[in-house]
């Protein structure tokens, strides 16, 4: 559950400040383009869905009778 926050939280970070890693490092590692952003919001994007799943099949594993 923590991982789907924090990748939601990346997710959204990214929607509203694009230059957020050029900010917080300091470097610009695509040259302005936006690409390197892009690609992490997807991928936070896609690790937090994952994340959600997991979470849930963990929480029907804890709730379901026992065997």
């Amino acid at each position: 559950m923590g991982l789907a926050i924090l990748s939601v939280l990346l997710f959204f970070a990214t929607l509203l400040w694009p230059e957020w890693i050029e900010i917080v490092f300091g470097v610009d590692p695509d040259f302005g383009n936006g690409s390197l952003e892009w690609l992490i919001m997807e991928l936070t994007a896609i690790s937090a869905v994952v994340a959600i799943f997991l979470a849930r099949a963990d929480w029907r594993r804890i709730r379901s009778p026992g065997l």
